[in-house]
């Protein structure tokens, strides 16, 4: 570390003349073509294109940064640099580009919102290590990086898997049967189509009591705790009740949790199973809770569907646009909901049990990549700051970083 110096980003970079490179304009991205598009969004290839003009295919490998968004990318192949933002990054002679694509990662940039980023960018400061450190530090982090990538590819296929699952369960059933025209589209012959107050008991909005970050008396459920199917028991709030007035908003296992108020469509009517976590947890007033009737219909099976293409198409469909912009259900629309419902629960069992072993699949490589991103901000934190050397990591074991499915 006694060895290492330190310069400004800006003084990290070599001059160089784009003036004359066109943007490609985000009206001009195409999803297929010869030159891929590097721009400043979050994704990681823009778009495609086979418009040459503006192809940047020397002196390569370069980082591009995202001006507005503070997206930062690694490019060591040719591209078509994207619509306004996009700032391209040549590290100087001596500086491994890889290596600065990391220091930059390592740097503090509070967001401003759309304004541009780059001018404070460039007065930061980051670490030149000799260029043996250099290397080695890429070459450790690049490592992690690459079981990351692999593992949120995993995760990309799998829900693709649970996407393709639930259109297969909930149009053909599992029993091999011959399909019928429904008013939600074709489903198996056997099962019937209902609207959701067929199969529920009641329905009822939550408390507006005000909560707080405080323990209380009772855990409240909010819009952020419902997930597609369950409860996400963090990031909750209390509230202090009346245990009598508290009994009316207690919920029971079973119960479906409704989204009924959202900017965006696809979470609008997104609804959880609540079992028992956290105990006796009350739900807010953006929310609406259905008891069901248990002898009709298995409560994760109305949950899969109704998260389920075809479900979020429906709720989509019946919501009503509000003045804030959001998209509003009631207790009136939710009663009107179409379902499919088959013959018995037994089915619905099954088609549940299917679904589950896809969620247990895709939590388990969930916690995977939750593992490799923390070990890849504590590397980028100590490699940076010299508190792990570079001579002491040991590569094998970081190219062996398990990633399951990998091989495949």
């Amino acid at each position: 570390m006694a060895e290492w110096a330190f310069e400004t980003v800006e003084n990290c970079l070599k001059r160089t003349a784009l003036g004359g490179v066109p943007k490609l304009q985000t009206k001009d991205y195409r999803p297929t073509g010869q030159f891929p598009i590097i721009d400043q969004g979050q994704s990681f290839i823009a778009g495609w294109t086979d418009n040459a003009s503006g192809l940047i295919s020397n002196d390569l490998p370069v980082v591009v940064f995202g001006d507005h968004t503070r997206a930062l990318k690694f490019i060591d192949f040719p591209f078509v640099r994207g619509a306004d933002g996009t700032q391209i990054l040549r590290p100087r002679e001596g500086i491994n580009a890889l290596f600065f694509y990391y220091a930059c990662q390592a740097i503090e940039l509070p967001a401003r919102g759309y304004n541009r980023h780059f001018s404070v960018l460039k007065e930061k400061l980051v670490p030149i290590p000799p260029t043996k450190d250099q290397a080695q530090i890429a070459n450790a982090l690049w490592q992690v990086d690459l079981s990351r990538q692999a593992q949120v590819k995993l995760l990309t296929n799998m829900d693709k898997l649970k996407r393709a699952a639930m259109r297969e369960l909930f149009g053909c059933g599992l029993r091999d049967e011959a399909q019928k025209d429904s008013e939600i589209g074709p489903v198996p012959a056997s099962w019937a189509v209902v609207e959701f107050a067929e199969v529920r008991q009641w329905l009822q909005y939550g408390t507006s009591v005000r909560c707080t970050l405080e323990p209380g008396t009772f855990p409240v459920l909010r819009i952020p705790n419902i997930e597609p199917g369950r409860v996400n028991a963090s990031d909750l709030k209390y509230c202090n009740m009346e245990p009598r007035e508290a009994e009316n908003f207690l919920l029971e296992a079973g119960d479906l949790i409704f989204i009924r108020t959202n900017g965006v469509l696809d979470r609008l009517g997104s609804c959880a199973v609540y079992v028992d976590t956290p105990e006796r947890a009350l739900f807010a007033s953006y929310l609406i809770r259905a008891r069901l009737q248990t002898d009709k219909i298995f409560p994760r099976f109305a949950a899969y569907f109704f998260a389920s293409e075809r479900g979020t198409g429906l709720v989509a469909g019946r919501a009503t646009p509000a003045a804030d912009g959001k998209y509003n259900l009631n207790t009136g629309t939710i009663d009107s909901l179409p379902l499919p419902l088959p013959p018995t629960l037994g089915e619905q069992y099954e088609i549940v049990a299917i679904l589950e072993a896809i969620d247990t699949k895709i939590d388990l490589l969930r916690a995977k990549l939750t593992v490799l991103d923390d070990l890849f901000k504590v590397l980028l934190r100590g490699l940076m700051s010299g508190e792990i050397p570079a001579s002491e990591l040991d590569h094998a074991v970081l190219a062996q970083t398990p990633v399951e499915g990998a091989a495949a």
